[in-house]
């Protein structure tokens, strides 16, 4: 019988890099809820084919395991949403003002969470590859490998369009950071769609909604999602284009008719829309086990007595009020004539529409923008006035009523969606009218697709600036899209919005304090 010990040394808690081999009990039992992240024994028998999974489901549930302080961070810095609070925590309110305190503890938190990550996830694709060694399926031992490699390229390129210049670790071995080269952010990003390319062969070629044994899990259009993004961030137009025409031509994606239900629990969770989607749940029942994603509550309005809040359901929980639309993105929507992506991404209060008014004088806003959640009054709950916020994002939000009889907690059961098939139609739009070719749709055919979604017109000969309007139409408040599209073809004017001054030199946050005491490498960039 083959045993092999646990290498892994511990580094400093600076990291917080807590190198345990992943693995669950029992893999098979709830590999359609969110996965649950356990500890390998110290000693490991490779010989055993059948528990080669384990690893894998561990490095699902790392993956979903996410703070609220990496969604924070990662999001707030477009002028599509503002860090509500009130300056509760006043770095992060300064952040989203370009005024970066690298002492704050939210950014080594996230540099943190996302190296543990990587380290644990090397040490599943180690894991993986001792099981195929001692006689497991090669060929699904391979797939696993590329699914992990996949997850690890999402924390790849989170890094470094918050930070630029990274490390790319390559072992479970936290130690090699002390040996590792600083990566600078290009180079990270051809590294990404390079590690990318060679998981395609492998990886399951359907939607992920289709896969039976991890349902929601890691498929070859996730790879190619997210290799068009790093190419994206390349300005690599061609790449772009070749990589979102692969996933347009397999006809596994579609949009979901219904932009307000695509955010919600009944149809969002799933859906044919969602490429990449973290998986989470109540399993069903009015108590007992939960997994939720840690910045529902963040992302929530406040509750009061009388104030914030007001679900029908008066049991549920409200949130801590930390992230707000903008008046200028709220301004945008109605200078177009939005109503279903502007009702459904915005929860308005009174004293909001208040503030809209005194902002933009003279400003016409229609008889259903109120404090009554949903298109067409369908969800039940409203938001009166609240502290930390005048708004709240309607996109992170599912009515009280679809949440299950008994749970209490904001957003109980929702899935985090990570990429949808909008954003392929619109970064394969982009692509075209920055000189790419495809045949598998025009420009024209992928943003009138999502106009028709919207209740607006077609256009003609589409072009690149109105590509990137739809685009902030489209997918504003999800996961810094805005942002990084704006510090990518330096829009400073666009960043430059309510007392906010952008320059190109803010496009990264500087690095952590505590990582350039420990790296000195770090302070050489």
């Amino acid at each position: 019988m083959k045993k092999i010990i646990n290498p892994f040394s511990q580094l400093s808690s600076i990291l917080a890099v807590a190198v345990l081999l992943l693995g669950t009990t029992a893999c098979h039992d709830k590999l359609n809820a969110p996965l649950e992240n356990k500890e390998y024994t110290e000693e490991t028998d490779y010989s055993v084919s059948a528990n080669m999974i384990s690893p894998l489901v561990g490095a699902y549930a790392e993956l979903y395991k996410r703070g609220w302080e990496d969604f924070a961070v990662i999001s707030v810095r477009g002028d599509d949403v503002n860090a509500g609070g009130l300056g509760d925590q006043q770095p992060y309110s300064d952040a989203d003002r370009f005024r970066y305190d690298n002492t704050f503890w939210m950014f080594n938190q996230m540099w943190s969470n996302f190296y543990s990550s990587i380290f644990k996830l090397n040490s599943a694709i180690e894991q993986i590859n001792r099981y195929r060694d001692a006689g497991a399926n090669a060929a699904l031992a391979n797939q696993y490998v590329a699914e992990v490699t996949v997850m690890r390229a999402w924390y790849l390129l989170n890094l470094a369009r918050t930070f630029g210049g990274i490390f790319v670790p390559e072992t479970a071995d936290n130690t090699e950071l002390f040996a590792t080269p600083l990566r600078p952010y290009d180079e990270v990003m051809q590294i990404i769609a390079e590690q990318l390319d060679q998981t395609l062969a492998v990886l399951p070629n359907m939607h992920p909604r289709s896969r039976s044994d991890i349902k929601g899990g890691v498929t070859k259009y996730t790879a190619l999602a997210l290799k068009a993004v790093a190419l994206l961030e390349k300005k690599d137009y061609s790449g772009v284009a070749a990589a979102t025409s692969q996933i347009i031509a397999s006809g596994f994606f579609s949009l979901e008719q219904d932009f307000y239900e695509l955010f919600k629990l009944t149809k969002g969770k799933l859906n044919p829309e969602n490429v990449f989607e973290f998986q989470y749940s109540d399993y069903g029942t009015p108590s007992g086990d939960e997994n939720q994603f840690a910045a529902n509550s963040f992302v929530g309005p406040q509750k009061g007595d009388g104030t914030g809040f007001l679900p029908e359901n008066t049991l549920i929980g409200g949130g801590w009020g930390f992230y707000e639309p903008s008046m200028k993105f709220i301004k945008f929507m109605l200078d177009r004539g939005e109503r279903i992506r502007l009702k459904t991404a915005v929860l308005f209060t009174n004293r909001g529409l208040d503030s809209l008014k005194k902002v933009y004088p003279g400003i016409t806003v229609p008889e259903w923008m109120t404090d009554h959640t949903g298109l067409d009054g369908r969800s039940g709950d409203r938001i009166l006035n609240f502290q930390r916020a005048v708004f709240s994002s309607g996109k992170h939000y599912i009515p009280s009523k679809q949440i299950v009889s008994g749970r209490t907690s904001y957003n109980s059961g929702r899935n985090q969606v990570i990429i949808r098939y909008a954003e392929i139609l619109l970064m394969h739009a982009e692509a075209l009218t920055r000189g790419a070719s495809s045949s598998a749709m025009t420009a024209d055919a992928a943003v009138n697709a999502l106009r028709t979604r919207a209740g607006l017109g077609s256009l003609s000969g589409v072009t690149a600036e109105q590509v990137m309007d739809e685009k902030f139409a489209e997918l504003a408040m999800e996961w810094g899209v805005r942002f990084y599209d704006m510090a990518r073809l330096e829009k400073h004017g666009e960043l430059s919005y309510e007392g906010r001054t952008f320059t190109a030199g803010l496009k990264y946050i500087p690095y952590p304090q505590a990582q350039l005491d420990m790296f000195p490498i770090l302070k050489e960039k």
